[in-house]
């Protein structure tokens, strides 16, 4: 099958996107479907073992999903190699989150909790999709 391409012209100036690279509807509802599932975890951890407001709790992992998502692992981006991808989104959404909650100069224990939540959400996430496929 052949690449599938759209080509603007915008004063002169053409502009080719790659269909594939696109995200479609599908795609982006699995990607609400994962976005909730962070949040239903990592937003009680903030919450109540960081003492984060509801609000600082939910914008953490708000402002890091949709680049792991989108970047890392998506269509707009990422590396080849799967566990690369992981460990280096992984790590930026660990070290941003952290970097978030820690502007209050408590550094330490954002970078303790950003981690636990971390984990406790790619380790939860990747043991749900090794099980049911899902998302």
């Amino acid at each position: 099958m052949g690449r599938m391409r759209i080509a603007i012209a915008l004063d002169g100036l053409a502009v080719g996107v790659d269909c594939r690279r696109v995200p479609t509807t599908t795609y982006l509802l699995a990607w609400l479907r994962a976005f909730v599932f962070t949040q239903l975890v990592e937003v009680p951890i903030y919450r109540f073992g960081l003492r984060a407001s509801w609000k600082d709790a939910f914008a953490a992992s708000a402002i890091t999903h949709p680049i792991v998502w989108f970047v890392f692992f998506g269509p707009l981006g990422g590396f080849s190699d799967y566990e690369l991808r992981m460990t280096g989104a992984e790590l930026f959404a660990w070290l941003a989150e952290a970097a978030f909650l820690g502007r209050n100069g408590r550094w330490r224990a954002a970078l303790g909790w950003a981690l636990v939540a971390n984990v406790a959400s790619a380790g939860l996430g990747t043991a749900i999709r090794a099980l049911t496929g899902y998302p």
